[in-house]
């Protein structure tokens, strides 16, 4: 009972093969069966989706036009605003917060295109981690492997779509929270440069690596949901203020055209798991990638971002920390204690440090179109596990799922990431990055790597 891509099922809805309110009810349904198995959703909005389903039916039944993404049913990680609903951040802090009373800028956006939200997702608390076990709303489940973490932040929206529980879902990504999950569970990532989605209706984490983005199991899901998402928003989200053409229409012809095609070696390969390079490889053959590419201060771009993450961070949390510390996970709270003791010297020169490493990003993107590297040092670690090896030395989980993906988030590029075609085997992902602006390059060449069978979304499991 899995379901049709979100394309293929706004074709249906409009053309009368179904109708709006069928495709909610049976991803109702397969919410139902498959999230006590994964916990992926800590909200269904099940009265609100079948009123916005029965709507467009009787607009359908009165011939008026209806959007590209019509009856396609989405969900939100539950940062997004949603009206009527505390904006949770993953956190018990949050519950008793006054609801908000108009929906995140992108959930307005889908459904303005007849998209229709159906629920709220899990995540880590407050954005802060890659694993997505939640202290207080419990662990999301890897759909491939349910003794596995599904990735994080944004756990729950690649969960409830690598599950099979709907075409589409949103996510944020800071240090590589939409591309770990994304490589974890077998789906798209889209993590586009920073500033070009509004996070209007977003909670904050970092404002200056805050990013929104979206999960689906095709390139071009994914470049529609983008596309409609786009526009500037400088009153909701001042960093939103570059308007953008649309992509997907474009994105075919774009495929075919030769791309200059670069792997980041150095850094990105250090402590990486064989399959992992592995996986690399193949997608860097299919492109015909053989230049490897070093980037020497991409170890100080990640430990810059590092020492940003919480300095920022505590400034958003101080007041609630001086009043409500044990009411936080305790994981999240103790790297916010910390990032509050931090010298604010530290983040200052983190700051700074940016113009730096994208300067250097910016000399290899003379030479090359497209850079690849790893999503993730290794597929999904088991839920619960706390340390795994990285070059012979045991590391920490939770700080070292995005040793390869905060280099990149740094500087705010656009990246997909796109599922290894792996068939029988754990996922693993691989970044496709593109320079700032650029996300048809990395759109088009995720849809030539489709193409070509190398790029394909694991197939959800079938619920009982």
């Amino acid at each position: 009972m899995s379901p049709a891509n979100a394309l293929e099922t706004a074709a249906a809805v409009r053309s009368g093969r179904t109708t709006a309110r069928a495709s909610v009810e049976a991803a109702l349904v397969r919410v139902e069966r498959g999230n006590p198995v994964l916990n992926a959703f800590t909200a269904v909005l099940a009265e609100r989706a079948l009123a916005r389903a029965d709507a467009l039916d009787a607009r359908i039944a009165r011939g008026e036009g209806v959007g590209a993404l019509a009856g396609v049913p989405f969900a939100v990680k539950n940062l997004f605003d949603i009206a009527g609903l505390p904006t949770l951040a993953g956190s018990k802090i949050r519950c008793a917060a006054p609801p908000p009373s108009d929906d995140a800028t992108l959930i307005q956006r889908l459904e303005a295109a007849d998209a229709i939200l159906v629920g709220a997702l899990n995540m880590d608390e407050f954005a802060y981690g890659f694993v997505t076990e939640n202290a207080h709303d419990g662990p999301t489940r890897n759909p491939h492997d349910k003794t596995r973490i599904a990735g994080g932040s944004s756990g729950g929206s690649a969960a409830a779509v690598a599950g099979g529980m709907v075409p589409l879902s949103l996510g944020s990504d800071t240090n590589g929270s939409i591309r770990i999950p994304a490589s974890l569970c077998g789906i798209f990532g889209l993590k586009p440069t920073w500033g070009r989605l509004s996070r209007q209706g977003v909670f904050p984490f970092v404002e200056s690596l805050d990013h929104a983005g979206a999960f689906a199991r095709t390139v071009e899901d994914l470049a529609l949901a983008y596309d409609l998402m786009q526009g500037a928003d400088p009153d909701g989200d001042p960093a939103c203020r570059r308007a953008a053409e649309p992509v997907a229409e474009a994105l075919a012809d774009l495929a075919d055209r030769p791309l200059r095609v670069g792997v980041l070696g150095g850094w990105f390969a250090q402590g990486a798991f064989p399959e992992v390079l592995s996986a690399l490889d193949s997608v860097a053959e299919a492109l015909g990638a053989r230049d490897r590419v070093i980037l020497p201060r991409a170890q100080a771009a990640r430990a810059a971002a590092f020492c940003l993450t919480p300095v920022e961070a505590a400034e958003l949390h101080l007041a609630d920390l001086k009043t409500s510390a044990m009411d936080y996970d305790p994981a999240v709270r103790d790297r916010l204690l910390a990032g509050a003791l931090l010298p604010h010297g530290v983040a200052r020169a983190a700051q700074r440090y940016r113009t730096v490493f994208r300067d250097e990003v910016r000399r290899a993107f003379e030479q090359f179109d497209i850079l690849l590297a790893p999503a993730s040092v290794c597929p999904a670690p088991g839920i619960g596990q706390t340390t795994m090896e990285m070059g012979g030395q045991p590391v920490s989980v939770r700080k070292n799922l995005g040793a390869f993906t905060q280099p990149i988030s740094y500087i705010g590029l656009p990246v997909l990431t796109a599922p290894v075609n792996r068939p029988g085997q754990l996922p693993i992902g691989v970044q496709i990055i593109a320079p700032a602006w650029r996300e048809d390059l990395a759109l088009a060449t995720g849809l030539k790597l489709q193409r070509l069978g190398v790029a394909a979304a694991h197939a959800p499991p079938e619920w009982p």
